[in-house]
Parts: C-alpha cells; structure tokens; sequence
C-alpha cells in the first residue's frame, strides 16, 4: 500500500506541475493567440475631421527653429522657440486651372511674387501642387 500511494501522489503532483506549466504557457502566450476585437475605424466629420499639421512652409519646406535662447539682465539662458511666419494664402495655378491653397511663409510668397507665378516657383522647389486642394 505505501508504494500505491507513492505512486498517486507522483501522479496528482505530475498533474499539478502540468497544469502550472500550461498556465505559464498561456499567460506569455506561447498557447493559442487571443483573439481581441479591434473597433473598426469611423468616417468623422466636420471638426473631428480635422488633422494638426507641424508648422511647416509647402513650398521651402521651412521648419522652426528650436534652438534660439533668450538672455535675461541675470545671464540666464532660455530656450524658446522662433516659429515661421506662416500665412493661409490662395493662388491660381495655370496648369492646374484651379486655385491652390498654400501654408506659405512670407520669404516664400515674395519667392513667388518673384518668379511671377506658383507654378515657376514649385517648379523650381520641386512641389507638386495636385495634392493640395481648392
């Protein structure tokens, strides 16, 4: 009789290790995958709609500068941050018979001013205008 229940009590602790090592399995996911149900995308609209985008010129690709300080009366040095003068401006463009609106720094619309037209100045920075709208 002891060697009897020598021999269950090695099966009952065979199973509880078995057990224990199925639930560490499982628990790093070594088992089979989780099936989550991720919630599909919605079309939003009107504000919600709307995606930030970094204060950057369209056409000279100017970005802010981030390393600028400012030196108070006590020598102390602070950083800030000089952003780019950006304007909201509409132009026509000939070769896409439509107007293109631009987020254009004011260096950038004398450069068009100079060139006589958006199309000459994003020829020359290489800008395709067809991907902004009306």
């Amino acid at each position: 009789k002891p060697k009897n229940k020598a021999n269950k009590m090695k099966n009952v602790f065979s199973l509880v290790v078995l057990a224990l090592i199925a639930a560490m399995a499982s628990g790093f996911g070594i088992g089979q995958p989780l099936h989550i149900k991720t919630p599909l995308p919605q079309a939003k609209s009107g504000a919600a709609s709307m995606e930030m985008r970094g204060r950057i010129c369209d056409l000279f690709g100017t970005r802010p500068n981030r390393q600028a300080r400012i030196v108070t009366f006590s020598h102390k040095r602070i950083k800030k941050v000089q952003h780019v003068n950006l304007q909201k401006v509409r132009y026509y463009s000939e070769d896409l018979k439509r107007t293109v609106r631009l987020r254009l720094s004011t260096r950038a619309m004398k450069t068009v001013k100079k060139y006589g037209s958006i199309d000459a100045a994003a020829k020359k920075f290489k800008v395709d205008l067809r991907q902004f709208r009306v």
